[in-house]
């Protein structure tokens, strides 16, 4: 049922605005507040100490593509002057204020999680990092060997002056600004300088068990050996102080499409300036001088309030390389395998099983090997004419590419579109389509001004007279890496209506023709942000007339305004709804008159929740459907997604059984709250975890 006009703004029954800005939910705002929920894991008692110390190196790398591309984004707008940017009502300015505040508690926090209670709590494990007021003359002697050997080759010490301008210092690199008095060899006075850290160098060195006095697991810091013996770098000046710092730099690509020849050579170029991006935050060593803060703060163009001063090392996301200890798995979470569906174990032919019915994996419970096996079986079956696929992030070094360039060198008809402009998967991206094209392969690169974010492949098999469609389609990307730490839901059908559709948008993606009308798939950003509306709007038609009206809805973020005042009219209805949104959220719930049936949650643990899932109750006749898009504008109007019906019963009454997992979750679930906050969700009843059931329910242990 279609509304009019004045209903998309203002509700019928309480003459609410639905434009207001007090609806919405600052977007960039809401986004540090999923950060904080992940630093929180930090401090869960609950999980294992080594996953702890991941969470916390996780939380920092957050922050630094949030630095990179979010607040570099505001800040853009802040200099061009701009007025409201965002539906809540902020500038620009306005918002890196309040960004601001927050971003430095987080920072604050992070940093007194590490040194009150994890590096504690890893020395009681007997993994220590051992502070350079600690070392006995053995660690010192030794580590002063590893200086002279494998660090002093590698350094380039680069004293300032006229001849020596401030070099320009990479994104998000381990640097030194050293504190100098006294003159060099050619009588020049020189009072500063810089050093930088070269990335290839490890920022944890293992101390061997060998030297007297260390233990198992005795770790330095890189920056610990610069700090120490930094004065061979400058003989003869004397060195007065030694301080870390870290620049952080804007990272969002920009390439005209429509202004470039080739979008491959043009994206290589940008890649090699993202490097020097401009700066958006300086982090320096809080026992840095005020004077020594203001000297770079000058040289890199900041303001004062983009200087975190932080009390540990600059580079947070470095420890990552702790957290896999290889004899420490005690110190993990307990290993498990995911499994592989009946239909589909013992080598059956998966062609065969897909004719008779389809079939759903849900990632990483259930294995992804049957999706590489799909398409190896493909690219060795004479029967298979053509194999198309698309490809967002897949890694460096895929099985899947390593598929599609089998088929192509067998003679295959291989039609592959490739997003080069998946952010910080870039570099990757052109080196994968440089080697399909190599082997033979149709390589395209999307659609000019729309990413293809879609998760789709096409296999096309001759059996007898006719031909036929198997299709995967998945909520997230075809990298075997991540579906071991991401939920995702992946369906396998031979559907023929499916097929067609599938077939379809491929052609449109590489004839760059027209689509005709598709049967069953929604696809942006031509009907899926339409179809979705007149869904949620059926719902609020049910409700109005009192039929069962219920909306279950599960995706990374919720951003986009037509969809958030179309919830608001149902819930205004009387639409019984739930969100489980991961991330960022703008939708206000709980407001009296507007959104009291709306709840919104988050769930937060081992794995990053990653499925995008639609439930709607449809008077007793619910429809399920799966999708690569979240409810955000750029994934309805500005990427190519599709979104697909799960058809088989079976299979959707288990991801409705699924989605009341997550519902009933009291131990890893975060509720929003109207005023923005999350808070943890408890209840009365025993401890659940939705992503512990599943594993139980799906995996090997």
């Amino acid at each position: 049922m279609a509304l009019n006009e004045d209903q998309e703004h203002m509700s019928e029954q309480n003459n609410t605005d639905l434009k207001s800005p007090e609806l919405f939910l600052n977007r960039e705002l809401s986004l540090l507040e999923f950060n904080r929920r992940v630093l929180e894991q930090a401090m869960d008692e609950q999980a294992p100490l080594l996953e702890r110390l991941r969470f916390l190196c996780i939380s920092s790398t957050n922050l630094d593509e949030f630095f990179e591309v979010r607040v570099s984004g505001l800040k853009h707008k802040a200099e061009l002057g701009l007025g409201n940017v965002s539906d809540d009502g902020r500038t620009a300015q306005e918002a890196l204020k309040e960004i601001r505040i927050r971003a430095v508690e987080l920072v604050d926090e992070q940093y007194r999680i590490l040194n009150e209670i994890l590096l504690p709590e890893l020395e009681k494990e007997d993994i220590r990092f051992i502070r350079r007021s600690d070392w006995n003359k053995d660690q010192a002697e030794w580590l002063y060997r590893y200086f002279q050997d494998s660090l002093l080759p590698v350094l380039t010490p680069m004293g300032l002056d006229p001849a020596h301008p401030f070099p320009r210092i990479l994104n998000k690199s381990l640097s030194f600004v050293i504190s100098l008095e006294g003159k060099d060899a050619f009588g020049r006075s020189c009072d500063m300088a810089v050093v930088q850290a070269p990335r290839s160098l490890p920022r944890l060195i293992k101390i061997p068990e060998s030297v007297k006095g260390t233990g198992k697991q005795d770790f330095v810091f890189l920056s610990s050996i610069i700090h120490e013996n930094v004065d061979e770098l400058f003989h003869g000046m004397k060195v007065k102080g030694s301080f870390q710092f870290r620049a952080t730099r804007n990272s969002d690509l920009f390439v005209d499409a429509e202004e470039v020849e080739n979008l491959l050579r043009a994206m290589e170029g940008e890649l090699l300036s993202r490097r020097y991006g401009d700066m958006v935050r300086l982090e320096i060593d809080s026992d840095c001088p005020e004077d020594v803060v203001n000297f770079l703060r000058k040289n890199f163009k900041l303001d004062e309030d983009e200087i975190y001063k932080v009390n540990g090392p600059v580079n947070l996301n470095r420890l990552m390389q702790l957290c896999d200890l290889e004899d420490r798995p005690d110190l993990r979470f307990k290993p498990f395998t995911p499994s592989i569906p009946v239909k589909l174990a013992g080598g059956a032919d998966i062609f065969s099983v897909l004719r008779r019915q389809d079939i759903l994996l849900h990632h990483p419970f259930e294995s992804f090997v049957p999706v590489v096996d799909f398409l190896h079986k493909a690219a060795s079956d004479e029967k298979v004419l053509v194999i198309k696929q698309t490809l967002y992030r897949t890694g460096p070094k895929s099985s899947i590419v390593d598929a599609l360039v089998e088929a192509a060198r067998s003679g295959k008809e291989v039609s592959v579109v490739i997003e080069l402009r998946a952010r910080f998967d870039e570099a990757d991206n052109i080196a994968l389509a440089n080697r399909l094209q190599e082997a033979g392969a149709h390589v395209v690169y999307g659609v000019v001004g729309y990413k293809t974010h879609a998760k789709m492949a096409l296999v096309v098999r001759r059996e007898g007279k006719v031909l036929r469609n198997y299709v995967h389609l998945g909520t997230g990307n075809y990298h075997p890496g991540t579906t071991r730490f991401y939920t995702d839901y992946g369906l396998f059908t031979s559907d023929q209506q499916i097929g067609e559709d599938v077939h379809k948008v491929f052609m449109q993606l590489t004839s760059l023709g027209k689509v005709s009308k598709l049967h069953k798939l929604l696809q942006s950003p031509f009907t899926l942000h339409t179809a979705l509306l007149k869904k949620i709007d059926r719902e609020t038609d049910n409700a109005s007339k009192g039929k069962p009206a219920r909306i279950i809805a599960k995706m990374n973020a919720l951003t986009e305004v037509k969809m958030i005042q179309a919830l608001y009219r149902a819930s205004i209805a009387g639409v019984e709804i739930d969100l489980i949104v991961r991330g960022v959220c703008c939708l206000r719930p709980g407001i009296e008159g507007v959104s009291e049936n709306i709840t919104v949650r988050s769930i937060v643990g081992r794995f990053l929740e990653h499925t995008r899932v639609f439930y709607f109750q449809n008077d007793d006749s619910p429809e399920v459907y799966c999708a690569s898009a979240d409810w955000m504008e750029r994934n309805l109007v500005q990427r190519v997604e599709v979104c697909f019906p799960i058809q088989t019963k079976r299979i959707s009454n288990m991801i409705s059984k699924q989605l009341h997992y997550y519902l009933k979750d009291n131990t890893q679930s975060w509720v929003l709250m109207p005023d923005g906050n999350y808070c943890r969700y408890t209840d009365d009843n025993p401890a659940f975890s939705a992503q512990t059931q599943l594993l139980e329910d799906l995996s090997k242990h």
